[in-house]
């Protein structure tokens, strides 16, 4: 039996699910695909994700990257070398775009970022945005909610939230 409840929402109402690609996205061959982070509401300042939430933002993480490569036949660009950039200007989830142009100093067209946003113990929503690297505009996004705290469990809700939105339209050309 599954304990995951997935939701579809679209991403600050910029979104309609199924959204298009526009066309400048749509010849888009590099992605920056950004370690997923974790957005702990309640936690006291300072305070660092437990080595089982690490664990599994890289497994969400690699989740995203391999389906990126395989289902829509981008190149995954090497994020890395702007670790340190990204750990200064970051959360990147409230970072007011900087991941557009760190993405584009890695030479990406497109950027991927997400969070987990942990409510309980039990329930996690996972949100993740594609831009355009040039001009920081969302291309594609959508939110699941994570109703179980395994590794199962998180990696689908990626899987799902892969297939049902960001890739919901194949990529013209990446069949």
């Amino acid at each position: 039996m599954r304990h995951l409840s997935l939701q579809a929402t679209t991403v600050c109402g910029l979104l309609a699910v199924g959204a298009v690609l526009p066309a400048a996205a749509l010849a888009a061959e590099k992605a920056a695909v950004f370690p997923v982070e974790l957005f702990e509401p309640g936690a006291t300042y300072g305070a660092r994700a437990r080595p089982a939430d690490t664990r599994k933002l890289a497994l969400v993480t690699d989740e995203l990257r391999k389906a990126l490569h395989d289902q829509a036949g981008l190149e995954i660009v090497d994020t890395a070398p702007k670790a340190d950039t990204v750990a200064k200007e970051g959360p990147l989830y409230k970072c007011n775009g900087c991941a557009a142009d760190i993405g584009k100093s890695l030479g990406a067209d497109l950027v991927a970022t997400g969070y987990v946003e942990k409510g309980s113990g039990q329930i996690f929503n996972l949100n993740v945005t594609i831009a355009e690297a040039e001009t920081g505009k969302v291309v594609r996004g959508g939110l699941v909610t994570i109703r179980a705290d395994t590794d199962d469990t998180w990696a689908h809700a990626m899987r799902w939230l892969v297939k049902n939105r960001l890739l919901a339209e194949p990529l013209p050309g990446k069949s």
